[in-house]
């Protein structure tokens, strides 16, 4: 069985050296996402995360019931805190769907860039959560396609917009999963330290993402 490669953060600070600087609860996230990124949820226990942020194994239960109640709270607020940050850089972007499309991209990219652990674990590890939770998250899922399909229903209605057909027609959604996709997995690749700032990655991908769909000038 291949080992799972341990996961660079850009954050050299262990989080138990950070554990007087924050609330318990985001101790033990911060743990979490730690613990899960570079080890996987199945093997790692209780005991492990608590150890990692200095605090006892009792503390856990004061906020959550479980192990998978944990996992389910972290990845929600991730999902959660992204659905925001996209419809809100939408929202300030103008009428313009390039550059509500380009806004998207780079809140969407840089995330993902910054906060590549979060996003490894929340769509590494979500497939451990039962049906309910899993079906809870996926509802915030769609609700960030539909922004992008919204977008792209604008461009192609108002002439600014040429994406490319599949089976003779355009799918808009299908168009909007496959680039979500490809922003998604900028996450296992993009490290800290690199060539290109995230700064410079996200505009990069926002270009690719009005080239992709045919965008005018």
């Amino acid at each position: 069985m291949t080992k799972r490669k341990p996961v660079r953060t850009a954050a050299a600070v262990p989080v138990a050296a950070e554990r007087e600087q924050r609330p318990p609860i985001e101790a033990i996230r911060a743990a979490a996402f730690q613990q899960f990124a570079e080890r996987g949820y199945p093997v790692v226990t209780v005991r492990d995360i608590m150890k990692a942020c200095g605090l006892t194994q009792g503390a856990l239960y004061n906020h959550f019931k479980s192990k998978d109640e944990l996992l389910h709270d972290i990845i929600a607020s991730t999902q959660g805190e992204l659905e925001r940050i996209c419809q809100q850089a939408v929202a300030g972007a103008g009428d313009d769907p390039r550059a509500k499309l380009a806004a998207f991209v780079r809140v969407y990219v840089m995330r993902h860039c910054r906060l590549r652990v979060e996003a490894l674990v929340a769509n590494r590890e979500i497939g451990w959560l039962d049906a309910a939770r899993v079906a809870d998250i996926r509802r915030s899922r769609r609700a960030i396609r539909d922004v992008v399909v919204a977008i792209l229903r604008q461009g192609v209605e108002s002439g600014l917009f040429d994406p490319p057909l599949t089976g003779g027609r355009q799918d808009l959604k299908a168009i909007a999963m496959a680039l979500l996709d490809q922003w998604t997995h900028v996450s296992m690749w993009y490290g800290p330290g690199g060539q290109i700032a995230e700064e410079e990655m996200s505009r990069l991908y926002a270009d690719m993402a009005l080239r992709a769909v045919g965008a005018r000038p």
